[in-house]
């Protein structure tokens, strides 16, 4: 899908953000809410993405995702599709749309893991913890984000991302994550990754 397709689609989402109720937390008057329809068209009105491969906004803490948006803006973490929005996020106010989306209850994705794949997860997800938390929900203090409830298939495609210097490449304060992800295979991935997605 091209970018100005996805642009369309996101001014429908705006039209549907000024006719659709608010959902409790936000609301037509909150400085981000007209704003958000930027992100709508790939993660769903009001952040709350039912794709597997999209990650949900809505809960998510304002602090990550600005850091989020600019880092997808200024190319530190590449993502073709990704960057001419992130651009417009901060054309429009990063701060107005990240606490809209922080203020939001937090959702987390509909789309079911594979049980077997979350057992397996479950011994392997120990060697998550040591940044993200037992319960995986991340630390702001060391930049560290919540895991749970994400898509599977959007936290598979960031590990291989991780793995391959893809993501964030070269900076050094996740040169001991990328070290760890390339000690694991992709199966491992999608089993992590369906652990964590399963996890509240």
């Amino acid at each position: 899908m091209t970018t100005m397709r996805r642009f369309l689609i996101g001014l429908t989402g705006a039209a549907l953000l000024v006719a659709a109720p608010p959902r409790a937390g936000a609301g037509p008057n909150d400085p981000g809410y007209a704003k958000a329809f930027a992100c709508s068209a790939c993660h769903g009105y009001d952040g709350a993405s039912r794709s597997d491969t999209m990650p949900v906004l809505a809960g998510m803490p304002a602090w990550y995702f600005k850091k989020t948006i600019q880092d997808y803006a200024s190319g530190k973490r590449p993502a073709a599709e990704m960057e001419p929005y992130a651009k417009m996020v901060l054309q429009l106010g990063v701060d107005d749309v990240a606490n809209y989306f922080a203020r939001l209850p937090k959702q987390v994705t509909p789309v079911k893991a594979d049980p077997a794949a979350v057992e397996r997860g479950r011994a392997a997800a120990t060697q998550c913890t040591v940044c993200h938390g037992a319960a995986g929900k991340g630390d702001q203090a060391k930049g560290v984000p919540d895991l749970t409830g994400q898509p599977a298939g959007y936290l598979k495609a960031q590990m291989l991302l991780f793995k391959t210097d893809k993501r964030s490449p070269g900076e050094p304060g996740l040169s001991a994550l990328k070290a760890l992800m390339k000690t694991m295979s992709d199966d491992q991935f999608a089993d992590l990754a369906a652990y964590w997605s399963s996890q509240r």
